[in-house]
């Protein structure tokens, strides 16, 4: 191995963790799990598991409704649901006002360039010619990166794993896997370790900042060439389809094809060097196979929880959100997704069970997000909705008036970056005019157009000038100044935008309504007892339950208590 950090010494990690250990007053701490495993699954709107349970086998789903606390009302209270964003709330229990991340892209005024989340030019990729796959990359913001370099250095707060690291002295083992390149260096923080996915070169990667050059397992399971499996073959259904719920949606006219992935089962992969082969595993539940793969690899490699030191491993599966943006979630492809995100559950917990132990593992399950339901699918049951094409708002005649009003002959607004629109900042101030009354005066036209709900002015959210509201309290816990944009836009609910720089999609997510904040959270193992909670938790609460769990300082940013109910179980003797 090659780690960059000092291992903890024999007589430290001894005297780390003693279960049960009591305080000066005799009070119970709760006993440190070997293994925490935390599963985030991108766009798992909470409902979804439970839609789809009829199919389902045993040991995935089944064993966490059965045997674990389901949270059954957790929502986010931030406006920008998006990938990047939801997976550092989970990572940090901070909002995104708090811990930096508030968009997949943000506009850096100081360099006058983009920047993708992570991106990190100091860093680079450790596998030549691995760096991004962008040719149909339909979460199109990672490929408007300039670099190929990752770190976690725009994460402004510390993440639990971070605090985990510090409290063992070094001596936690910390690991994160993603498809997605966010989704695996937000939760392994700072001090973890971080693998995902390259479409191009279809291995599992990182960067300088995490290794000076790869274990060596990695090496081996890359030559392996596990994405040959699919070679020539495809995704074709699970069960007989008339036992699907949604058997009847297939082929709806709203479903994407992109790059020739199609609309109806089965949908073939082709061959393993056709131009697509990356991005058609990474749209199917291949790519969470792949990803489950390589993270049991490095489960047994590492020798994950086989000491009394707490260990983090996080996995986010990524493929739920292709299937969700490319087919929406009440899709035949989706219910498939599911059932076989299902079976991939049940081999990871049967693995974790024969390496660690479920008893000695506590299993933290969640959702970066949630998603909507496509537009037709919506008007297929008389539900207003629609699509927002917010690259032609400079041609509106209300903003041509505004235009003309200020003596502005050129673009005045720069460009839409989910969810935030940014003004030409060098314009307004070369006419001499107040940036705040231009926002203000921009936002109250915007929202006479079709499909937007709110707009708000970002020197609004800095003066404190907003009315108290629920939606701009979701705004201001997006704010951050040196990187949010000029003004927020909300869409109305079940509008959004569908074009990715060209790729049209069926549904997409990002906003600050309920089916976009709503997230499964779910304990299980180490002694936790079956319970469903339906009182309203937010997911910054799991880093705050893990922290106390592992007797951890709360990371840095992070606000709410932890779980009562996963306390009590744990704390039990």
């Amino acid at each position: 191995m090659f780690y960059k950090t000092t291992k903890v010494s024999i007589l430290s990690a001894m005297l780390f963790c003693l279960p049960m250990a009591m305080s000066a007053h005799g009070a119970a701490y709760p006993e440190k799990p070997k293994l925490i495993l935390q599963i985030t699954v991108d766009q798992l709107r909470g409902d979804l598991p439970g839609k789809f349970k009829k199919n389902m086998g045993e040991g995935g789903f089944r064993y966490l409704m059965e045997k674990g606390i389901w949270y059954a009302n957790a929502h986010y209270t931030h406006s920008n649901t998006e990938t990047v964003v939801g997976h550092t709330t989970l990572a940090t229990g901070a909002i995104p006002a708090v811990h930096g991340m508030v968009a997949n892209v943000w506009f850096d005024r100081d360099t006058g360039k983009l920047a993708y989340n992570i991106e990190d030019n100091r860093y680079h990729i450790l596998t030549a010619g691995a760096d991004i796959d962008d040719s149909t990359e339909i979460d199109s913001s990672q490929a408007l990166a300039s670099t190929d370099g990752r770190s976690p250095a725009n994460i402004i707060s510390s993440t639990f794993s971070d605090e985990l690291t510090l409290t063992t002295n070094g001596g936690a083992k910390i690991f994160a896997v993603s498809v997605k390149d966010r989704g695996a260096v937000t939760l392994a923080g700072h001090t973890g370790k971080a693998f995902w996915f390259s479409k191009a070169a279809k291995e599992f990667i990182t960067s300088s900042y995490y290794y000076d050059q790869y274990p060596q397992w990695v090496n081996e399971w890359n030559k392996e060439k596990n994405y040959s499996r699919y070679n020539d073959n495809a995704w074709e259904l699970l069960h007989d389809k008339s036992t699907y719920l949604l058997a009847a949606n297939d082929d709806a006219p709203w479903e994407a094809d992109i790059a020739g992935f199609g609309r109806t089962f089965p949908h073939k992969y082709g061959a393993a060097d056709g131009k697509n082969f990356g991005n058609y595993l990474t749209f199917s539940p291949a790519g969470d196979e792949l990803t489950l793969d390589f993270a049991l690899t490095l489960l047994d490699k590492e020798d994950l929880g086989q000491d009394e030191i707490t260990d983090f491993l996080a996995i986010s599966f990524s493929s739920t959100d292709y299937v969700g943006h490319l087919f929406g979630p009440s899709s035949l492809e989706a219910e498939d997704n599911i059932l076989r995100l299902d079976r991939t559950f049940a081999k990871l917990f049967a693995a974790v069970d024969k390496k660690v132990g479920l008893e000695n593992t506590l299993i933290v399950l969640s959702a970066d997000h949630g998603g909507p339901e496509a537009p037709g699918y919506y008007k297929s049951f008389g539900i207003e909705s629609g699509y927002v094409s917010p690259n032609k708002w400079d041609k509106e005649p209300a903003i041509a008036r505004l235009k003309k009003k200020f003596g502005i002959g050129q673009e005045l607004i720069r460009k839409f970056y989910p969810p935030y629109l940014y003004l030409n900042r060098d314009l307004i101030k070369e006419k001499g005019l107040d940036q705040g009354e231009v926002e203000k005066a921009i936002a109250k036209e915007l929202m006479g157009i079709k499909g937007v709900a709110l707009a708000v002015s970002a020197t609004a959210m800095a003066n404190n000038e907003l009315p108290d509201t629920e939606l701009n309290r979701s705004a201001l816990r997006n704010f951050c100044a040196k990187r949010s944009g000029d003004i927020l836009i909300f869409f109305q609910p079940h509008y959004f935008i569908n074009d990715f720089d060209g790729e049209i999609v069926a549904a997409n997510h990002g906003g600050p309504w309920r089916y976009d904040s709503f997230v499964p959270v779910v304990f299980a193992g180490a002694g936790i007892e079956q319970k469903t909670i339906y009182r309203e938790v937010n997911p910054t609460n799991i880093a705050t339950t893990l922290a106390a769990i592992t007797g951890t300082k709360p990371p840095s940013g992070s606000h709410g208590a932890p779980l009562q109910e996963v306390m009590d179980d744990m704390e039990q003797e």
